[in-house]
């Protein structure tokens, strides 16, 4: 599993538009993901990282998060078959056998190197993608970089989440996913451009028109709280036949992310039927941004499918605490500062559970 794209300065972003017009008029549906955010005047943004066994954290009014249920899956796919069928992720499966997922199948070929869009899932958690990679000539490790670049109706993102794994095959085959965290403003219907570079400098580009998965089912949550600090703010839980989810919004004094301390970006949940049966947590992208001196982080957390005869779940949040790791801060001169990543400050807390009914 590589780490999800880092931002880049010099994103080219006219080009990209222009190389996805081109291919629309030409109806080859061809089509980069992730530009860095341009900081406003009289706005603070930065750059936070941290890495470690437990977690892994970039922040650019965006967060970036590893799954490493994503990378447990992807150990596992063979060389013949679908990238998503053949996952043990459980949602990505059912979605599949009930219909639910894009099956595109097309294939460019550079260089010798034929990368295959196979399919693509877009759910309430994610937007998530499949590639199938083949070559005449070995490939060497990471070959295709942290992934793919995308864009919204011919438009880069200004911020985006997500994660890219791949599993080599072979020295000339290897499959790859890519997750693109779901935010609130993206589009329930929209043209989803795809940008591959290599290490030689071939690039593969593909479009294809995709829609949120209608079989998702929503139910408020109105769970809040506050605890040494840091604000909870639990606003849905929904599910369907490709997993479960719960969106929240945490909070804190920026201060403390300005420091290497923040805590609300490390929440995650563990959540149980009314048996006692843990639902498997896949954890999800986090987004932070500067709010009136607080930081302010919007996330999905995602789970399995929940089973029919579940009647209600009940969660818990945590804190995920990194074990070690630092970061870089970034001011609003675009000046960068090595940040200390200070583990025996930072505290663990309880929060309250809170339980949600599954209407029947």
């Amino acid at each position: 599993m590589k780490n999800s794209h880092e931002s880049s300065h010099d994103f080219p972003k006219e080009q990209v538009r222009a190389a996805i017009q081109l291919g629309v008029e030409q109806g080859a549906a061809e089509k980069k993901r992730y530009q860095k955010n341009k900081t406003p005047n009289k706005k603070h943004t930065f750059v936070y990282a941290i890495s470690s066994i437990a977690a892994a954290f970039i922040i650019l009014l965006g967060i970036s998060y590893q799954s490493p249920a994503l990378a447990h899956s992807l150990s596992k796919l063979p060389v013949i078959g679908s990238v998503f069928g053949d996952s043990d992720l459980i949602g990505l499966k059912q979605a599949q056998e009930k219909g639910l997922t894009s099956q595109i199948g097309e294939t460019k070929t550079i260089n010798g190197i034929s990368v295959t869009l196979d399919e693509v899932l877009y759910d309430q958690n994610n937007i998530t993608i499949g590639l199938k990679m083949k070559s005449e000539k070995a490939l060497g490790n990471e070959y295709f970089g942290s992934g793919m670049d995308f864009t919204i109706d011919g438009k880069a993102p200004s911020g985006s989440s997500g994660s890219y794994g791949e599993e080599i095959l072979s020295p000339t085959t290897r499959t790859a996913m890519e997750t693109i965290t779901v935010t609130d403003d993206m589009p329930s219907e929209f043209d989803l451009g795809l940008i591959l570079q290599g290490k030689n400098g071939e690039t593969w580009y593909f479009s294809t028109p995709i829609s949120k998965v209608k079989d998702i089912k929503k139910i408020p949550v109105q769970h809040t709280e506050t605890v040494d600090g840091i604000t909870l703010d639990v606003t849905e839980f929904s599910y369907g036949a490709s997993g479960a989810s719960v969106s929240f919004t945490s909070s804190e004094d920026a201060t403390l992310a300005d420091d290497g301390l923040s805590r609300a970006d490390m929440i995650e949940f563990k959540m149980t039927d009314q048996n006692g049966n843990e639902i498997k947590s896949h954890s999800g992208g986090v987004q932070g941004e500067r709010v009136r001196g607080n930081m302010i982080y919007t996330s999905n957390k995602q789970f399995d499918p929940i089973d029919s005869d579940v009647t209600e779940v009940t969660t818990t949040p945590y804190l995920s605490i990194p074990t070690g790791g630092g970061g870089v801060g970034m001011d609003e001169n675009g000046e960068e500062t090595e940040l200390e990543y200070r583990r025996d400050t930072i505290q663990p807390v309880e929060f309250e559970p809170f339980t949600v009914k599954i209407p029947h």
